[in-house]
């Protein structure tokens, strides 16, 4: 992978991570400002069922913030980009789709299989 394209992933990472950061602020200052009390049953329980689904939303945002930094860490010590199974370029393409991939199209399906064995049994 050249320069450029480090670069150009570098950014569209920052950028994803910068979106996600944006919108957790919105959901925090929704949650602070919707902490009405409400006086039927029905409309409190579907609040709470609504905070929850937005919290666990932003758990997994927060998980995502982490393998975005880890795809930045490797841009900076040269290993992004490469298969850490089989040590192979992961196909720009795959880049493009998934930028905080660490496995190869062929090396994550190997993954996904053996998961599935071990779930099955």
């Amino acid at each position: 992978m050249n320069d450029r394209q480090k670069e150009y992933f570098r950014l569209k990472l920052l950028a994803w991570k910068d979106e996600i950061l944006k919108e957790s602020k919105l959901t925090l200052q929704a949650l602070q400002e919707e902490n009405v009390n409400h006086p039927d049953l029905a409309d409190r329980a579907s609040s709470e069922t609504d905070r929850a689904i937005e919290l666990r939303a932003r758990d997994r945002q927060r998980k995502l913030i982490s393998k975005i930094d880890a795809a930045l860490l490797r841009i900076e010590d040269n290993t992004y980009g490469y298969c850490e199974e089989t040590g192979e370029p992961i196909s720009l393409k795959r880049l493009e789709a998934r930028p905080i991939a660490t496995l190869s199209v062929e090396a994550q399906e190997r993954h996904e299989k053996r998961e599935k064995v071990y779930r099955d049994e």
